[in-house]
């Protein structure tokens, strides 16, 4: 279905080199607000580490926002030391177009991290990408994703039951 995302963490920093490995993930296009930033704009130094340490195994990593604030945008990438899209348009294709050309990777290859299903989980569907929904870091959002949220939460829900089907009582967020 192309509101589920392939995966489901509490956060980016549960990504880790195993998981990606085993679904040959060989570069991720992250989301920025509420994935690597919280509304405030802070970044913090366990995530900095996790993106370090993901590069460090040969995992390419790229920023793909909707942000229109370019510095908000290039700020994080500096700190990340990775490029960045700002304005991406997602869901739309042609951002997520546009990286993948510059990753030189099959869309499987890819994944597509991020905290919105109307934004990224639909946009890296529609491109064949792998999805992966993280919870919001926080719960302050911009008015526009705020409207959004309990339609996602809704739709969270249903996701978790179908992977509980799946693989019993577990958790699906490991």
């Amino acid at each position: 279905m192309i509101l589920y995302p392939n995966e489901y963490f509490n956060n980016v920093r549960e990504i880790n080199i195993d998981f990606l490995k085993k679904n040959e993930i060989k570069a991720l296009i992250l989301d920025v607000d509420n994935t690597l930033i919280d509304y405030d704009k802070n970044l913090d130094k366990a995530t900095i580490e996790w993106a370090e340490n993901l590069k460090k195994e040969g995992i390419k990593l790229y920023i793909l926002s909707n942000s229109n604030k370019k510095e908000k945008v290039k700020t994080v990438a500096e700190k990340l030391k990775i490029e960045y899209e700002y304005f991406g348009k997602k869901p739309l294709k042609i951002g997520f177009k546009k990286v993948q050309e510059k990753l030189q990777e099959k869309p499987e290859n890819i994944g597509v991290v991020g905290d919105q299903i109307f934004t990224d989980v639909i946009g890296g569907n529609r491109c064949k990408m792998f999805t992966i929904l993280v919870d919001p870091i926080a719960e302050k959002d911009i008015w526009i994703t705020l409207i959004k949220r309990p339609i996602e939460n809704m739709i969270k829900e249903k996701y978790k039951k179908t992977k509980e089907g799946e693989y019993g009582k577990k958790t699906i967020y490991k």
